[in-house]
């Protein structure tokens, strides 16, 4: 069992491997993010009821909310990718790494500004210094400090080993976004979708709202397999499996 998984581990982690595996799931993972994320976005923007309080402008929440989660586990993979790659030198793991991070900071930011969004008919104002956002906006830093330092190394190696401490250290972080509306007094309202007791919803928002994260999770998959197959044609063009692949097609 064990020789299995290291098989599998060490196949995995070869780029070779990486493409081959990636051509034949790519069109299942575009297909389920057409098939939840399309409808979901339309059911909760336009036919999910109103909210008693926050009216209309809560729709947002149907984007906001899948953006978040996502860029958090984004980071995640991020570093763990990045701590797979510094302890056992796996290029595959070294190259996710660096694709995940502007791909992470992308939803991060859409995760803010469509928090802005929310905010001012909620809060009467664009932005506050709470933990939440405050935490998130630290969020966004990192994924853009992890992109400063991968275009500051021309050695892809070299990168690769401060990016990936760089990550590990702002997992920190992640419990804070968590927490923070726990920990402290805050603006922001807490989780709508807690695994311990359920949701705080109807199941007119709950079912688009859900179909939206996972929508967008299957979305999070497609960017990142698409930007590290050109990754991977890129720093392996002068292999000979490119050469042949380039032939081929």
């Amino acid at each position: 069992m064990f020789e299995t998984i290291k098989l599998y581990y060490h196949k995995f982690g070869t780029p070779k491997y990486f493409y081959d595996l990636t051509s034949k799931m790519l069109p299942w993972l575009i297909g389920f993010t057409v098939v939840l994320l399309v409808p979901g976005v339309i059911l909760g923007l336009g036919f999910a009821p109103m909210d008693e309080e926050q009216g209309h402008s809560y729709r947002i929440m149907f984007i906001h909310v899948p953006a978040a989660s996502v860029a958090m586990s984004a980071y995640v993979m991020m570093a763990l990718a990045g701590a797979i790659g510094l302890i056992w030198k796996m290029k595959m793991a070294e190259i996710v790494a660096k694709c995940c991070a502007p791909i992470g900071a992308s939803f991060a930011l859409l995760c803010l500004l469509t928090g802005s969004i929310w905010g001012k008919p909620t809060w009467g104002t664009w932005w506050v210094w709470d933990a939440r956002l405050t935490s998130m906006l630290v969020l966004f830093f990192l994924f853009m400090g992890v992109i400063a330092l991968n275009n500051a190394f021309e050695s892809a190696q070299s990168a690769a080993k401060a990016t990936a401490l760089l990550s590990i250290v702002g997992v920190v972080n992640l419990p804070i976004i968590k927490y923070s509306v726990e920990w402290w007094n805050t603006l922001h309202q807490t989780a709508s979708i807690k695994v311990t007791e359920g949701a705080s919803m109807p199941a007119e928002m709950l079912t688009p709202l859900l179909m939206c994260i996972f929508g967008f999770y299957f979305l999070f998959s497609v960017l990142v397999v698409v930007a590290s197959r050109a990754e991977v044609l890129e720093r392996e063009q002068r292999s000979k499996w490119v050469k042949q692949l380039v032939m081929v097609e």
